[in-house]
């Protein structure tokens, strides 16, 4: 393989990730049609049709596929040995890469990013907010931050978040109206207020917990919402009865302009986790994230 070979190589593993040109090329600094003739002269060079273009998409062949393959974990060695380079540097640098949830990236993440950012100003930190799980090798993440039931048996996870409760709770003004349920069972003569989940589609399911005893009730209502903020509103403005991580209205319920109701159902649970894959040899800038974000409690 000639040497100018693996720029077209990287460049192809990367129109193959992202399944679009403008964003490859986005991604690779490079205009679009420089992109095009590139992966052309690829394909001409090999004899082979890599890419099938259509005007919505991009997608790997038969051949891609099995090109794709080889070159990942090939780029990933590639991409380990310069890391391993920075160690020789005085100061950390490098770039980390991570997948998280909205709620963790505000609670945990960002005052570590925070910290580390002031402090290393050769380090990168690239934060990707998504609310499903994600195959980070595949989308070549260093890292991803989970709930510990919902990670993956070949990971490394180091938890980096005490544990968490859910929280039931409304307005005031919205027990006033229509009583207070005592136990999950009566929740179902009120107006609970629902999130939609991005990754099924469906509604989630209200989990409870008490002496051992689980239990999991389909919460039905007037309002349904596909993020945090809109649902705490909701119940501020007295619409219905909310369930999520006390953590988001921890300031309301201790102002009294929400109230928490079947506290004695909401059993703590694992937190936060930071995983990466078990084979990663970490890098000096990962290492120092993972440093800061290690809970320690």
């Amino acid at each position: 393989m000639r040497r100018e070979e693996l720029g077209s190589l990287a460049m192809f593993l990367v129109v193959a990730e992202e399944h679009s040109f403008t964003r490859a090329a986005a991604k690779l600094g490079l205009s679009q049609s420089a992109l095009s003739h590139s992966m052309r002269r690829l394909e001409a060079r090999l004899g082979l049709r890599l890419l099938t273009r259509t005007t919505r998409s991009v997608a790997p062949t038969e051949a891609g596929e099995r090109l794709i393959e080889t070159l990942r974990p090939a780029l990933d060695d590639i991409d380990q040995g310069l890391a391993a380079l920075t160690r020789l540097r005085e100061r950390p640098a490098g770039t980390v890469r991570i997948t998280t949830s909205a709620h963790a990236a505000h609670a945990v993440l960002w005052p570590a990013i925070d910290r580390l950012a002031a402090e290393n100003p050769d380090i990168n930190v690239e934060v990707n907010v998504e609310s499903g799980l994600v195959d980070i090798v595949a989308e070549r993440y260093d890292a991803g931050i989970r709930l510990g039931e919902r990670l993956e048996q070949d990971m490394v996870a180091v938890p980096i978040s005490p544990k968490l409760r859910m929280a039931a709770f409304s307005a005031p003004s919205y027990f006033a109206r229509r009583g207070t349920p005592q136990t999950p069972y009566d929740l179902a003569e009120h107006n609970c207020i629902n999130l939609r989940l991005p990754t099924s589609g469906g509604l989630y399911g209200w989990e409870f917990e008490r002496d051992g005893k689980e239990l999991k009730v389909k919460a039905e209502g007037q309002l349904v919402f596909n993020t945090a903020d809109l649902i705490v509103a909701a119940a501020l403005a007295g619409h219905g009865i909310a369930f999520m991580v006390e953590d988001h209205v921890k300031d309301h319920l201790a102002a009294g302009t929400l109230v928490r109701v079947l506290d004695e159902w909401c059993e703590p649970f694992d937190g936060y986790y930071l995983y990466y894959p078990s084979r990663r040899q970490p890098s000096p800038a990962f290492s120092l994230l993972l440093d800061a974000l290690r809970y320690r409690g």
